[in-house]
């Protein structure tokens, strides 16, 4: 179903200081840099930062590439996972989805366009 970890995404409460403590231990500097979300990209790995992301999560979720992201969840919730978000656009045709496993984990799908 998958072929990879496309992106981490790190729930912060401080975007400044978040972004240059993840640029130092990252080495390098943010590929997307939004008020909304910073993003690096490390040799072909998205680390992102999310101020948002407290309202859903309780720490990093991991955004598992998939080819088929509607057929992916699916599959998932078919397995026992609840959807926690529904397919969305997030821009540039990028498809997400989160679903939390029987023990609370969380699990993100992402579709590249």
């Amino acid at each position: 179903m998958s072929d990879g970890i496309e992106t981490v995404i790190y729930p912060v409460s401080d975007l400044a200081r978040a972004k240059a403590l993840y640029g130092t231990l990252l080495g390098v500097e943010p590929s997307q840099d939004e008020s909304y979300y910073v993003g690096f990209d490390v040799a072909g790995q998205g680390v992102g930062l999310d101020p948002n992301g407290h309202k859903g999560a309780t720490g990093p979720v991991v955004y598992w590439r998939v080819a088929d992201i509607a057929s992916s969840l699916k599959a998932l919730i078919d397995d026992g996972a609840e959807t926690l978000q529904e397919v969305h656009d997030v821009g540039g045709g990028k498809l997400i989805a989160l679903v939390k496993d029987a023990d609370g984990n969380v699990i993100g799908l992402a579709q590249s366009a």
